[in-house]
């Protein structure tokens, strides 16, 4: 009987260290997989600001390209204001009469 039972001890302890060795390995894992989440985190969030940073320079430049105009838009302008001050002129010589 007592060899039975040191059979019995024997695999219990064999099925205890499997699990041991199963348990460290799981351990094992999910610290790598903790740090591979942290750097996919880390690199989600460079990605973010980077993207940010960019669309700011694209808004930056769209700014830019509207308020550039070139000498013949300014020479255009220009000279609408001007028709634009005489009628003034007149409406207010108008109404002084």
């Amino acid at each position: 009987m007592n060899t039975d039972y040191q059979t019995v001890i024997n695999s219990l302890k064999a099925k205890i260290e499997l699990i041991i060795s199963g348990y460290e390995q799981t351990v094992a894992d999910n610290q790598r997989l903790n740090q591979e989440l942290s750097e996919c985190r880390e690199e989600l969030n460079n990605s973010i600001n980077k993207t940010k940073e960019l669309e700011d320079k694209v808004n930056k430049l769209q700014l830019v390209e509207a308020f550039k105009s070139s000498s013949t838009d300014v020479k255009e302008a220009k000279q609408k204001i001007g028709k634009i001050v005489r009628e003034i002129d007149k409406c207010i010589a108008l109404l002084n009469d």
